[in-house]
């Protein structure tokens, strides 16, 4: 029976010892699958050689799809992969197949729609079953070695399986052709209708609706951070001045920020929250969270100006700079929660440990500041393992515990932070966390547009060179040898064929480089990668983008893909993209296609805009007011930096950028967007050119006029 998605954490890359000799996954690159290459699980990757040993010896295909920082799938792998009496069972029925779903999305994709089709539900470790043409007949998630609870079993369920091989082969063959059938018909609901405003309040109505105004975030546990649910809030409040939508977004970036889902030592934030209070998390970093939990506390800053947004973003950058960029300038994927074999163990401390490192008064000060306990603050759990944990957490603000400590404030943030100095220092000492080494094309562009969005909102430089790095990496290392991007790289060696989120997230952080560095070769580089998109991707019958490339392997469907789950889709981020292209170069064409994305996918998101809040950005754009700003000038000088600073600090989602120098001739971004050789400074001083809804007011050399024209609604 297939079950919701599992709790998430992983092991360290390393081989395990073992009795086992390898099997076929000894030579692969994927951590996720070079834990299992000791298994006695007779692992292949997915490829002919897999599927033609199907075929020869008559067996059905056992393919178990997960990734490096789930939980439940070493769990599985533990209890029956590593076993041998399961494995021998294995071996006899199955040909096995491991795949890890960050480096083939397209066929996670697939066959995690046929088990939502077959059982209602999905999730990972992903269990299906299927004939030697690749076609499913059996769908689940996680099984134990044994039956228990009313849950079948590995050692009961394999049997079943091969009788019914053995028995039914006809009606099993026939199974599948329905799946295959069902899934094909699965996907679209399309009305080719206009989405708007309509469907903004109808998405933000069902947020609403969903909110928790004690906890903050949405529903009940579990609780992910879904970062384009706070990015469309604000744009909703600065549309519309509902005051709601802003305390919606400003109680859940406090509540996340003070909860255990957060890391007060190291920083960066946890996967998700087991509970609704956002204290207990499943303790893996995805570098994806990082990247738009960093953006959604930029432009929280910028819509409030409060400055503990910025500090952490400041703090998540400090993380991901810290820990997850590669030598070369591309960032790593996640950090596993284990650690010992303990969840969480590196992130848990006792109140002994922490009377230990620090002097009395810094002991006090940290036992009330994160509510330390002597038999630890997360009781419910039963393992004894957990006995005397504690998860650092805040509660209340800390004006309200500098009070209770006879403290201000600024005397109680500094002896924090050398608190937390003396006490990360202490856990860099602890056995570490795996960390999954492969840099992916799509996550890298999550971040490189983070740390963009980084450099201007906060005026950091450092953040816009280790953005130009990883993009720069990722434009040198993932092509092919005809410049067609690829999806992942690790150890060396680039591979597999990028998917719709690669190019759409990468366009992404392009786009942000460009407007925070206006290096005309980024904005190129962006508008080259879109038209290869179009061409490798778009659906030019019905419109709308595939997740894979025209020549991509044949998995019998090739689907669209329009939910903003953990990551955005593909379609919701390019149809901005398109939006923002089309007015940074007045090619009308990317409206366009961004137009046909919304008409497309318009009934699936008119049912449920709650879960395609990525793709309500976009909408939000189309709507307007949206403006074009050209600033003229000297880049270097400091007029100049003072009306972007003063552009940057705003919240005004809905613009685009350009940057002619004035002190050269600036041939690039004139051969991007010709109309603005005809703009130049006047009187040589730094000047902006602003346009609103296709109409263009009069230059001006003023920043507070600058400014006033760009709060205008109409």
């Amino acid at each position: 029976m297939a079950q919701k998605p599992m709790p998430s954490t992983s092991r360290s890359k390393k081989l395990p010892a073992t009795k086992h000799p390898h099997n076929q996954l000894l030579n692969e690159k994927s951590p996720y699958l070079l834990q299992h290459a000791h298994n006695p699980v007779n692992w292949y990757p997915w490829g002919q050689q897999a599927f033609e040993k199907a075929r020869s010896e008559d067996k059905p295909i056992f393919l178990s799809i997960g990734y490096s920082t789930c939980h439940w799938c070493h769990v599985m792998e533990r209890e029956s992969f590593e076993d041998d009496e399961v494995a021998k069972l294995m071996n006899e029925t199955f040909v096995s197949i491991k795949v890890d779903r960050e480096e083939r999305p397209d066929i996670d994709n697939i066959y995690m729609t046929a088990c939502q089709v077959m059982t209602g539900r999905g999730g990972w470790p992903l269990t299906i079953i299927m004939t030697p043409d690749k076609k499913p007949f059996f769908a689940g998630t996680y099984f134990p070695k044994k039956s228990r609870f009313g849950q079948i079993g590995m050692l009961d369920l394999i049997p079943r399986i091969k009788e019914v091989w053995e028995k039914q082969h006809e009606e099993v063959y026939n199974s599948a052709e329905k799946v295959v059938s069902a899934i094909k018909l699965a996907p679209s609901k399309s009305s080719n209708a206009d989405l708007g405003m309509s469907t903004l309040q109808l998405a933000y109505n069902q947020l609403k609706e969903r909110f928790d105004e004690v906890n903050g975030g949405f529903g009940i546990e579990p609780k992910f951070p879904t970062p384009h649910n706070l990015s469309f809030l604000l744009r909703y409040w600065k549309r519309t001045d509902d005051l709601t939508a802003l305390k919606m977004v400003e109680k859940t970036l406090q509540a996340m920020r003070k909860g255990g889902i957060y890391d007060h030592l190291g920083f960066g934030f946890h996967r998700y929250s087991t509970d609704k209070s956002w204290f207990l998390p499943h303790f893996e970093k995805m570098l994806y969270d990082q990247a738009l939990l960093a953006i959604a506390y930029l432009e929280a800053y910028q819509a409030t100006k409060n400055s503990e947004y910025a500090n952490t973003a400041r703090e998540i950058f400090t993380y991901v700079l810290r820990d997850m960029t590669a030598p070369a300038g591309g960032f790593y994927s996640a950090e596993d929660a284990d650690s010992e074999g303990k969840e969480g163990k590196f992130y848990l401390w006792s109140k002994g440990e922490i009377c230990q490192i620090l002097k009395p008064r810094e002991s006090d000060i940290a036992i009330k500041v994160f509510n330390i306990q002597e038999d630890g603050n997360f009781k419910d759990r039963a393992n004894e393992q957990y006995r005397g944990a504690n998860i650092l957490h805040l509660k209340g603000s800390l004006t309200e515990v500098a009070a209770q400590l006879n403290m201000s404030k600024l005397a109680l943030q500094k002896q924090l932070e050398v608190i937390r100095k003396k006490l990360f220092d202490y856990r860099s000492k602890r056995v570490h966390p795996g960390k999954d080494d492969k840099i992916l094309t799509d996550w890298n562009g999550l971040m490189i547009a983070a740390l963009a969005k980084g450099t201007q909102v906060l005026n950091e430089p450092e953040y816009a060179k280790a953005a130009g790095q990883a993009a720069d990496f990722i434009l040198k290392n993932l092509r092919q040898s005809n410049s067609r991007l690829l999806h992942r790289y690790r150890d060396g060696e680039a591979l597999l064929p990028a998917y719709l989120d690669d190019y759409a997230f990468l366009v992404w952080g392009l786009i942000e480089l460009y407007e925070a560095t206006f290096k005309a070769g980024y904005l190129q580089q962006a508008l080259k990668l879109t038209n290869e998109m179009l061409d490798l991707f778009w659906d030019d019958k019905s419109g709308g983008f595939y997740l894979t490339a025209n020549d991509n392997e044949d998995l019998f469907f090739r689907s669209k893909e329009i939910y903003d789950g953990a990551t955005p889709s593909g379609n919701s981020v390019a149809a901005l993209n398109l939006l923002r292209l089309g007015r940074l170069t007045a090619k009308t064409e990317f409206e366009e296609k961004a137009s046909a994305i919304s008409r497309y996918f318009s009934k699936n998101i008119r049912e449920l805009p709650i879960t395609h809040t990525q793709m309500m950005l976009a909408v939000d754009f189309s709507l307007g007011p949206t403006y074009e700003v050209v600033i003229v000038g000297s880049q270097q000088a400091d007029e100049t930096k003072l009306m972007l600073k003063a552009l940057r600090e705003e919240f005004i989602p809905n613009k685009v950028v350009l940057f002619r120098d004035s002190s050269q001739s600036s041939p690039e971004i004139i051969k991007i967007a010709d109309f603005v050789k005809r703009q130049s400074s006047i009187d040589g001083k730094a000047t902006a050119y602003i346009c609103l809804n296709y109409a263009c007011k009069s230059p001006t050399t003023d920043v507070g006029k600058m400014l006033e024209m760009l709060t205008a609604k109409k």
